[in-house]
């Protein structure tokens, strides 16, 4: 729903301030339209639908991975679609990959996203109601949503306002989702003045930061944006962002075939990373049609094991929904 507007509406007809969260409770138990929000009189319910449907963004498409992966294509009021994909995992755990622009300005050259250019931000409640959807979803199979990942279309760090606005109504206990921050991330290529803003940011959410190369050659054929913030520019921000908050930056490396994958190029992101404030998870590449290729899982092992041997901590991200277009930098949409 367009919140600022039925704040409106609501704060003119003189109505109590927990008719929002009579309505939040309404969406999150799966009401579709605004008849279904029986909470409400029935003359509320008209007048509110006379200004804004109850939901903002709408699922058009749901696709479920044979890995239980799931991914929806959610329309907007203004016509544009996103897409939102809830990842299963043990003991009844779901993660939801989020989105927070429709489509991407930055142009990675190995993201799908990155092919459909900027269409324009997302605002807080198309993407609070993206968590709702997978809420249900994760509801229905009796599990819960308990982390969120802001790594869907977009940089989360170019809509900053927008996306701490829905971590603090994610964050929020009943109407909220009560998600701990703790286990929401917000992933970036680098913009540096995001990551400064987020030193300020009172609630504890990860930090994840997408270098994906050792060297600025490297990184700048791959990320445009190292053009703008290189390496070591990226590095010192992500290093105050540790000293002021007592965290640790998460480093997201996808392994490309021949382009950053060697021993050589591990030995450099160590040398990079060697003063313990870093954990690194590396990527699987997920086929976008492009000119780059996964790593062959021995070159994958080699490089995971130079970087134990120098002392990082290091791990594997395994793909999901890769069958579906759910994974990593396979989201994309026609009309952005």
């Amino acid at each position: 729903m367009d919140r600022d507007a039925v704040a409106v509406v609501l704060e003119q007809l003189g109505e109590p301030r927990y008719r929002m969260d009579q309505i939040v409770r309404a969406q999150r138990a799966g009401a579709g339209s605004w008849d279904e929000v029986t909470t409400l009189g029935k003359p509320l319910r008209a007048e509110l639908a006379g200004h804004a449907p109850l939901w903002s963004a709408v699922p058009e498409e749901r696709l479920v991975s044979v890995d239980g992966t799931v991914k929806w294509r959610l329309g907007l009021a203004d016509g544009r679609q996103i897409e939102a994909v809830l990842i299963a995992h043990a003991q009844g755990r779901r993660t939801l990959c989020v989105s927070s622009q429709v489509g991407c300005a930055l142009g990675c050259t190995f993201c799908s996203t990155g092919t459909m250019g900027f269409g324009r931000d997302l605002t807080v409640w198309e993407i609070v109601e993206q968590a709702l959807i997978a809420a249900q979803e994760a509801d229905s199979q009796g599990a819960r949503l308990s982390n969120v990942v802001f790594m869907g279309m977009g940089e989360p760090m170019q809509n900053l306002l927008a996306v701490f606005g829905a971590i603090e109504e994610l964050h929020r206990p009943a109407p909220g989702l009560g998600i701990s921050a703790r286990q929401i991330a917000v992933s970036t290529v680098g913009w540096v003045p995001g990551i400064a803003a987020m030193q300020d940011f009172p609630l504890p959410v990860r930090l994840a930061v997408s270098l994906h190369a050792a060297d600025d050659q490297t990184r700048s054929r791959m990320m445009p944006v190292n053009q703008r913030y290189p390496i070591a520019s990226l590095l010192s921000a992500c290093r105050r962002y540790c000293d002021k908050t007592g965290r640790r930056v998460f480093i997201e490396y996808v392994l490309l075939d021949g382009v950053n994958d060697s021993v050589d190029d591990a030995k450099r992101l160590a040398r990079l990373l060697r003063d313990g404030r870093f954990h690194v998870n590396l990527i699987e590449y997920n086929a976008t049609g492009g000119e780059f290729r996964a790593s062959r899982p021995e070159r994958r092992e080699r490089f995971l094991l130079a970087l134990e041997r120098a002392g990082l901590e290091a791990s594997v991200r395994r793909s999901r929904g890769a069958d579906v277009a759910a994974a990593c930098g396979q989201l994309v949409t026609a009309r952005s």
